[in-house]
């Protein structure tokens, strides 16, 4: 008796542990069932975040790249304009021997056009202006033209019969353009129209009637 005594209360206590352990699961289903919209809305909000990080990383690559493009285009068109005016100091300080070798020449009188001397001279003077055309120096158009403060220098005027105002009509020094760009304004006299004398018919007809 008394081992089925012991029999019953093992079965009972065993049958006690069963209900507690299926009560416990039922508890961890019904929690595991309330916790399932929080563990996936905690999902989104996490994916959502990543997303916007995502974003904003691919946004900073778009601005960096844009501005590396943008230096990059800068730094070439830098380094052209270097290049194009490398030599502008060298080439300024050609100009006054430019401008020593056309006084020579213009200086020279009549019998000494044929001398060894002066055509040494003007070939020098020619094959210099080629030299400086190579490398895209230009003289600057003067005479005849309207004055422009922007390539011509005035030094003076002078009246004119047969131009208007501000033609330029002497030319004292010669002004250069490299690549387009001004490095020596050009040095001009420019013309002041005479004043008109204006007679008139009725004039003459009053002169007329004074002496009748």
């Amino acid at each position: 008796d008394k081992a089925k005594l012991d029999n019953t209360e093992i079965h009972d206590a065993n049958a006690e542990d069963e209900e507690v352990a299926a009560e416990q699961a039922e508890d961890s289903d019904a929690s595991a069932d309330g916790d399932a919209p929080d563990a996936i809305g905690e999902l989104e909000d996490r994916l959502e975040k990543a997303q916007e990080e995502v974003r904003a990383e691919h946004d900073r690559y778009t601005r960096l790249y844009a501005e590396f493009e943008n230096y990059k285009k800068r730094s070439s068109r830098e380094m052209q304009e270097f290049r194009k005016f490398a030599n502008e100091n060298l080439i300024r300080e050609l100009l006054p021997v430019i401008d020593n070798l056309e006084r020579a020449i213009q200086s020279s009188d009549t019998a000494s056009e044929g001398s060894c001397i002066l055509q040494g001279v003007d070939m020098t003077l020619k094959e210099i202006m080629r030299v400086l055309e190579r490398f895209n120096v230009q003289p600057v158009e003067a005479l005849g033209q309207p004055f422009d403060p922007n390539y011509h220098e005035a030094v003076g005027q002078e009246e004119s019969d047969t131009e208007e105002d501000n033609i330029v009509v002497k030319e004292f020094q010669k002004g250069y353009l490299l690549h387009n760009r001004l490095i020596r304004p050009a040095m001009v006299i420019v013309s002041k129209a005479k004043p008109k004398t204006e007679t008139g018919e009725s004039g003459q007809d009053e002169h007329t009637d004074e002496n009748a």
